[in-house]
């Protein structure tokens, strides 16, 4: 518990702080409400529309779980097919890390044309996002295996399964929920990417809704609606990387 509060406070009080300087500058140089709200103003209107937001909410974290499954699971697939065929990898790893260069807002437009505008093209969306870290963290890992051992294995005649599932992926799996953390935050921001774009409900519809009518409080709403979706996302694989990862040493 004590370890845990050290972790916590120090970020906890720098919000703290941060907050308590923007009211204290919203008030003193009485900003419009229109242009930069206050912390004050934008709990009072995420209490006073907490009701209707609920269905926004639901529906972006649907989405978020989903394509950030499929997302993790494509990457992990990409990394063990890479890495168990170096001639692919070395054809293919080029091609993967051009896939990055372009633009998800570029791209997704394209997709609700040749997908239309239901699940899919917002899945693939999410989806475009989230393998990358996973498959190049997974990679990482898996290339940094310990020769000593590897060798050690192979010589008490360890066939590949055996070694892949008793030495390289144990080894690997930090690196692994590294990239799973990082995939974890990226796929909120893509489900709000492809609320945008195209749909009836969830955060991007509602943050589309509100700047429309130049409702700056209820946009910083839906953006700290966004911050706690990713930090919750995060916590959760972190907590899993915990139980899966307990040889792991502790970090000073």
């Amino acid at each position: 518990m004590r370890s845990w509060w050290k972790n916590v406070w120090p970020p906890l009080v720098a919000v703290i702080f941060f907050l308590l300087v923007w009211q204290l500058l919203t008030s003193l140089f009485h900003i419009e409400q229109w242009i930069l709200p206050a912390p004050s103003d934008i709990a009072r209107e995420a209490a006073a529309a907490s009701g209707g937001l609920w269905e926004h909410v639901w529906a972006t974290l649907k989405l978020t779980v989903f394509g950030f499954a499929i997302g993790t699971a494509i990457g992990l697939v990409i990394a063990l097919i890479l890495h168990l065929i170096p001639f692919l990898k070395q054809a293919l790893y080029p091609l993967l890390i051009l896939s990055q260069n372009i633009p998800t807002i570029a791209l997704a437009p394209l997709l609700m044309i040749w997908f239309g505008f239901g699940l899919l093209p917002k899945l693939i969306v999410i989806t475009l996002v989230c393998f990358f870290p996973v498959a190049v963290a997974a990679l990482g890992g898996l290339k940094q295996t310990d020769p000593v051992m590897m060798n050690y294995m192979r010589m008490i005649g360890a066939g590949k399964g055996q070694i892949f599932a008793k030495l390289e992926l144990p080894h690997a799996l930090p690196s692994i929920f590294s990239g799973i953390k990082i995939a974890a935050t990226y796929s909120v921001m893509g489900a709000i990417i492809a609320e945008w774009l195209g749909a009836d409900k969830g955060i991007g519809y509602y943050m589309m809704l509100q700047k429309s009518g130049y409702r700056t409080d209820r946009m910083f709403v839906a953006i700290m609606i966004i911050v706690v979706l990713s930090l919750l996302m995060f916590g959760l694989i972190a907590l899993l990387e915990k139980w899966f990862v307990r040889w792991k040493p502790k970090q000073g």
